[in-house]
C-alpha cells in the first residue's frame, strides 16, 4: 500500500500538481492520501486544492487556517497578512468545500500512525520546533509514529523508551520503520509553503508493506502561483516569500 503524505498545502495548485504527478511518475497511482491540515489559506486556489484532494482514498485532519477560513476560529490570531489571505479564502470557498473543512477531525489514528495538524498535545496550535516540547507530546499519543505539520519544515523527533531521552533528526530521504526501535514524530513538511529556505515543495511517502518512508522535494512553478495571488489581490509577501522558502 502506498500512502502520500501531504502538509500545509495552502491553496498552492500548482505545488500540489507537481508533487501528485512526482508520486504517480515514482511510484504509481497512490493508494491513498494522508492530508496534515492547512489546505487552504495564503494562496490562489482553495478550491481547486480541496477538489483535487478530495479525488484520493483520503485521510485527512484539520489545520487552523482551515478553520479560521470556515469561520471557526477568529482570524485576528492571524498577523495580518495570513488574516487578509484567510478572510479572502473565507469569500471564496464554495458551500460544498466549507462543508468539507469543518467535517474533518482534529486528530486521526491508522494502523501505527497518529495524524494531527499542530502536535499531538495541541493539535491545532503548537508549533513543534523543540525536543523539549516534543518530549512532551509523546505523552500525548499511543501510536508508535505521529505525523504533523503546521511549521512547514522537515523533522523527526526521536523517543528512546529505554532512556527516555529525545533527539530531533532531519528527514532522511530513506526510512526503515522497521529499524526504529522508539517512538516518532514526523513532520514531512509544506506543500504549498515551505519555511527550511528551500523553495521546492516537500512530501512524503510511506510504503506500507515494506515499512519505508521516502521523503521529497519537487521543484514547481513558483512564479505561476505568485502572479496568480497578486492578479487576486493576495498581500505581496506571501507571495515573495515562495521564491525563498522562508
Amino acid at each position: 500500500m502506498i500512502v502520500g503524505l501531504v502538509a500545509d498545502i495552502h491553496a498552492n495548485l500548482a505545488a500540489f500538481e507537481a508533487v501528485l504527478n512526482h508520486l504517480r511518475q515514482t511510484y504509481g497511482p497512490p493508494d491513498a492520501l494522508w492530508c496534515l491540515g492547512d489546505i487552504v489559506g495564503y494562496g490562489p486556489d482553495p478550491n481547486e486544492c480541496i477538489d483535487l484532494l478530495r479525488q484520493f482514498r483520503l485521510v485527512a485532519v484539520v489545520g487552523n487556517h482551515d478553520l479560521v477560513a470556515i469561520g471557526l476560529l477568529e482570524p485576528g490570531l492571524f498577523n495580518p497578512d495570513a488574516r487578509a489571505a484567510a478572510l479572502w479564502t473565507a469569500q471564496v470557498l464554495r458551500p460544498d468545500n466549507k462543508l468539507f473543512l469543518q467535517n474533518l477531525p482534529q486528530r486521526a489514528v491508522r494502523d501505527d500512525f497518529t495524524l494531527v495538524h499542530g502536535s499531538p498535545r495541541s493539535p491545532v496550535w503548537e508549533y513543534l520546533l523543540t525536543v523539549s516540547a516534543a518530549c512532551e507530546s509523546f505523552q500525548h499519543f499511543e501510536t508508535r509514529f505521529c505525523l504533523i505539520g503546521h511549521s512547514h519544515i522537515p523533522l523527526i523527533f526521536a523517543f528512546n523508551p529505554n532512556t527516555g531521552n529525545c533527539a530531533q533528526t532531519e528527514v532522511p530521504p530513506v526510512l526503515d520503520l522497521t529499524r526504529v526501535r522508539g517512538r516518532l514524530i514526523i513532520n514531512p513538511g509544506s506543500v504549498g509553503q515551505p519555511r527550511d529556505r528551500d523553495p521546492r515543495a516537500a512530501y512524503a511517502v510511506l510504503d506500507a508493506e515494506r515499512q519505508t518512508l521516502y521523503h521529497h522535494r519537487v521543484e514547481y512553478n513558483i512564479r505561476q502561483t505568485a502572479e496568480k495571488m497578486l492578479k487576486l489581490g493576495l498581500p505581496e509577501r506571501l507571495a515573495v516569500r515562495l521564491n525563498y522558502g522562508i
